[in-house]
């Protein structure tokens, strides 16, 4: 039986995420395998997978704040916004400052409402961005609210008239970096495009014990209960209570005790499912497949 729980790859360039899921499943001999947050092809870095039921948690881990190290080109334009897309324009950046790309960069931290870029995954009436884009389609995408809790640049780069950032940004679920790199060219007049990305963390997960996807055989699982506390924390159970909660059952005046976290663990350390108030009872709003959960 195929055991259940997170794996962290360090996803290469020149391959989908998909790409990697699919390694994966000939890897761990399963179909039932799923990843939290896709990563561009021309992108490497953190990969979160769920295998057989934890697949269930990937809902909990997808919408978790990110940490990204980029670097950024002012000074030439694309399509895509970054690396694999055709030039649109180029500018000679020469003359910016460090003054000024710190000017420009300080509208794009905290909250922002961002436009994403038009070669992206999200759906138009029922089709990628990315697809209709490339059918020569005009792709207007409506602006979201996202949170750029950090945008640091550590290194400055100028050959010629160009200028590339290396930057560290932590942000929301939702960010694109991509468009970062767009409104900072914009910004100061010059435009600018990624042309490269690493995906550090995902919440609580980082690059440290993540295996390439040549190593997947090998790679250490995070079982569902590990990984569900550190995602959600932890809320112990008794025996009782856990066959409760499996049963749909309600452990009624148990509200309080949920400040520290949603994640049902019996005795035995096994996963339960995770739960949530309901006046001052708590019930479960999702549970882990039988024996799936340690």
């Amino acid at each position: 039986m195929v055991e259940a729980g997170i794996v962290l790859v360090d996803k290469p360039g020149g391959m989908t995420s998909h790409d990697v899921v699919a390694r994966a499943r000939k890897a761990f001999g399963t179909r039932k395998i799923g990843h939290a947050g896709t990563l561009d092809p021309m992108a490497t870095g953190l990969l979160v997978l769920g295998i057989e039921g934890a697949t269930r948690l990937l809902t909990f881990i997808v919408g978790l704040d990110k940490t990204y190290e980029a670097t950024i080109r002012l000074g030439v334009s694309t399509d895509s916004d970054d690396a694999d897309g055709e030039i649109t324009a180029s500018m000679d950046a020469s003359a910016l400052t460090d003054g000024a790309i710190a000017s420009a960069i300080a509208p794009l931290t905290g909250p922002i409402s961002q436009v994403p870029s038009s070669v992206s995954a999200i759906k138009v009436n029922g089709r990628r961005a990315y697809d209709l884009a490339r059918a020569g389609e005009q792709v207007e995408l409506a602006a979201r609210s996202v949170e750029v809790s950090r945008f640091d640049v550590v290194a400055v780069r100028r050959a010629g008239e160009a200028v590339d950032l290396d930057v560290v940004v932590d942000c929301s679920s939702g960010t694109y970096i991509r468009a970062l790199a767009r409104d900072l060219g914009g910004a100061l007049g010059v435009g600018g495009h990624l042309t490269a990305l690493r995906r550090t963390r995902i919440g609580p997960f980082d690059l440290d014990g993540a295996v390439g996807v040549d190593g997947l055989a090998e790679a250490s699982v995070f079982s569902p209960a590990r990984a569900a506390a550190l995602v959600l924390g932890r809320f112990d159970v008794s025996a009782d209570e856990a066959r409760d909660l499996r049963h749909g059952k309600r452990l009624v005046g148990a509200a309080p005790r949920l400040e520290t976290g949603v994640a049902a663990i019996d005795p035995e350390g096994a996963l339960v499912g995770i739960v949530e108030k309901r006046g001052a009872d708590v019930k479960s709003a999702m549970n882990m497949p039988t024996g799936a959960g340690a």
